[in-house]
């Protein structure tokens, strides 16, 4: 337990009176104290219950920051952490007479970024990702690299030109290793911001993507700094440069590939939990927690091996896991997560007032603000110019501006600076107040005036929707036909590539990671009618038809969904969120916007999903077929090979026949639900 003390960043309080005194020989043996009535035992519990007591903190502080409404829809929730955390580190200070408590790079590494990351990765939207991954991949890798060649430099010529102190001992590879660990975008700090401000999808997604992948160039440009520094720069030689470019693909490249291996390794698991549906969230987050260990144990990016990690896995654990565990990770995940980012902001500011750790130096302090807001934007202008040649939906001005605005700094550069060597980085103390300033400059001041900006700027807010049936089957219906025109032109582009991995995907990989049952249920339409089927059931009863059973409410058409009759009608309303029920007590006969929506589209899937499967009767155009002197039996094999084609099919103007479920002739919704069942097919026609 004490040994674990120096990583939480806890003192060793108490070390002193675990101390067994030492008993001089010859002296007589005391005798054994009394039973005691209270004991007081604070260095048995100190660790955890420090911890328990700083979460505690934090959540109290979320509650009561959230008593005002008006302070929380000025103030990010961010900055009231941050200047919490600077309160109570003056306090410790002031009792303690030395600064405690504060972030250590290890516990924040290895405890409080993981949780974040991973519930970012898990409920990202994957085709809002994968649709713009090409513009992450731009501004995290190219901005990345251009930040910090840009900044680093640019602070040098500063030193040469006079402006900084003497004091401020750093050559230009000093600057360019200080350049790569302030110039990436922080995942916690964008989150933390974004998800206050409500922008549009494309533009949180794209700042926060870049926060994610950019670890990879993060990492790379810092170890190669801090090595070409320990080296010394008359010591580097060509081939380290080559080695230090190789390494940005292996850790970018083998950090996604850990996180993909751990996600076929969760879904996979989680096929045959059915018995043991207990376990199924502990799995989610152990295998999660492996794959971040397991890239930071190999010196890769394990930012991007949870992330791809919580990317690729979700689709499959979703329909494997009982709805229950759905529930149950969602929230522990979140709950993690939300603790974490406190935790994180509350440290921030306490770590600030410790003195000792840093020194002051206006010209260095005052080159890095200017710089990195300046490069960003310059940066962002050009990319996106170039990035614009290309899209079908060009980023204009405004998101521009609120891209270079928004490219935040946080925990992760603080916890980078202080694992600089002083011995090999003699301005590591200037360095660290640097980005102490940077940091609450960018989320305190930044993070204020981003809201106010966006809505100067009539930014376009994100729409907290689910897209109704109409729009999820125009969507499908888009992506086939690009997908169809590229292949058609002979152009492969994003949209064959996806059709084709959607294929991929539905042929192999769902049969090997889904189970039986959660794959023949994958088909949305299909699901989406039966629900529809279900909800005019209910309608149909309401309004005084007969009452059915639960066995009855299955589709004759759908022999190959065995696996939805299983689950029963009330359970498939309550996941719904229907207010209907088959007690038949409280029924909600409101029709919503919605509600009539999806019953247009009820009755388009009506009578387009089953009319190619309808028989009619069946007659023989004899003028096309001239028949040979056969046999009966002959005659019908014989135009089964040489008149095919010559078959027309008619549907016959017949009243509907008698059939499992009463059927009325009325064209509304409520008077005529049951649609969905084959007619009989006809009798062959004798020959």
């Amino acid at each position: 337990m004490h040994a674990a003390l120096p990583l939480l960043g806890l003192p060793l309080a108490g070390a002193a009176e675990i101390e067994e005194p030492t008993q001089e020989p010859g002296s007589p043996s005391e005798p054994p104290p009394g039973l005691a009535l209270f004991r007081w035992q604070w260095h048995e519990v100190e660790a955890p219950y420090l911890v328990a007591l700083w979460i505690l903190v934090a959540s109290l502080a979320k509650i009561v920051f959230h008593l005002s409404r008006k302070v929380t829809s000025l103030v990010p929730e961010s900055c009231l952490l941050i200047l919490l955390g600077l309160v109570l580190g003056g306090i410790v200070l002031a009792v303690a007479k030395k600064a405690e408590y504060q972030l250590e790079p290890g516990t924040f590494f290895l405890f409080l970024l993981p949780p974040i990351v991973l519930d970012s990765g898990y409920f990202m939207p994957s085709r809002l990702f994968f649709d713009n991954l090409g513009a992450i991949l731009t501004y995290a890798v190219v901005g990345t690299l251009w930040n910090t060649f840009t900044t680093g430099a640019a602070l040098w010529g500063l030193q040469q030109a006079g402006l900084m102190a003497p004091r401020v001992q750093a050559g230009l590879l000093d600057f360019l290793l200080f350049g790569s660990l302030i110039s990436a975008v922080d995942p916690v700090a964008v989150l933390a911001v974004f998800e206050e401000v409500h922008v549009n999808e494309t533009l949180f997604i794209i700042v926060f993507g870049e926060s994610l992948l950019n670890d990879a160039v993060t990492v790379v440009l810092y170890k190669v700094c801090n090595s070409f520094v320990e080296m010394g720069s008359a010591n580097v030689r060509a081939t380290d440069y080559l080695k230090g470019v190789a390494s940005l693909f292996v850790v970018s490249l083998g950090g996604a590939a850990v996180g993909l291996v751990f996600a076929f390794l969760l879904a996979l698991t989680t096929r045959f939990t059915k018995r043991v549906r207990i376990i199924e969230p502990l799995l989610v987050f152990l295998l999660a927690y492996a794959a971040y260990l397991t890239a930071e144990m190999a010196s890769l990016s394990a930012i991007l091996a949870v992330t791809m990690c919580g990317l690729g896995c979700k689709k499959y654990v979703e329909a494997n896991i009982s709805h229950k565990s759905r529930t149950t990770v969602k929230y522990t995940m979140k709950t993690l997560a939300s603790c974490a980012e406190t935790v994180i902001f509350m440290l921030l500011g306490i770590s600030a007032v410790d003195s000792s750790k840093w020194a002051w130096d206006s010209g260095l302090v005052l080159g890095t603000l200017f710089f990195i807001l300046f490069f960003r934007a310059l940066g962002v202008v050009l990319q996106t110019w170039v990035l614009n040649q290309f899209r079908l939906v060009p980023l204009d001005k405004i998101d521009q501006v609120v891209m270079s605005y928004g490219g935040l700094r946080g925990a992760v550069a603080f916890a980078l600076v202080i694992l600089l060597d002083k011995n090999k980085v003699p301005a590591k103390d200037y360095f660290v107040a640097t980005t102490i300033v940077v940091v609450f400059f960018t989320v305190i001041v930044q993070g204020l005036t981003i809201k106010p900006l966006v809505k100067w700027l009539k930014v376009k807010r994100s729409e907290h929707h689910k897209p109704t049936l109409n729009q999820e089957l125009h969507e499908h219906t888009f992506d086939h036909i690009l997908a169809a025109v590229e292949d058609v032109v002979g152009h492969h582009g994003y949209h064959y590539w996806r059709d084709r991995w959607e294929q991929f995907d539905k042929k192999y990989l769902s049969q090997l990671l889904m189970r039986r049952s959660a794959y023949r249920i994958r088909d949305q339409i299909w699901d989406v009618y039966y629900r529809l089927n279900i909800r005019d059931a209910i309608s149909f009863v309401d309004q005084g038809g007969h009452v059915l059973s639960s066995a009855g409410l299955t589709l004759p058409s759908m022999p190959s969904r065995n696996s939805v009759a299983e689950t029963s009608v009330t359970n498939l309303l309550r996941e719904s969120g229907s207010g209907a029920c088959l007690d038949l007590q409280v029924i909600d006969t409101v029709r919503s916007g919605r509600d009539r929506e999806d019953a247009v589209m009820h009755h388009l899937l009506c009578g387009g999903l089953y009319k190619p499967r309808r028989r009619g009767a069946l007659r023989c155009v004899r003028a096309h077929v001239s028949f040979p002197p056969l046999q009966p039996a002959q005659r019908r094999s014989y135009l089964g090979r040489a008149g095919r084609g010559t078959w027309q099919s008619t549907c016959p103007r017949k009243p509907p026949r008698l059939c499992r479920w009463t059927c009325r002739r009325a064209g509304t919704r409520a008077s005529h639900p049951w649609r969905a069942w084959h007619p009989r097919p006809a009798p062959r026609p004798q020959l």
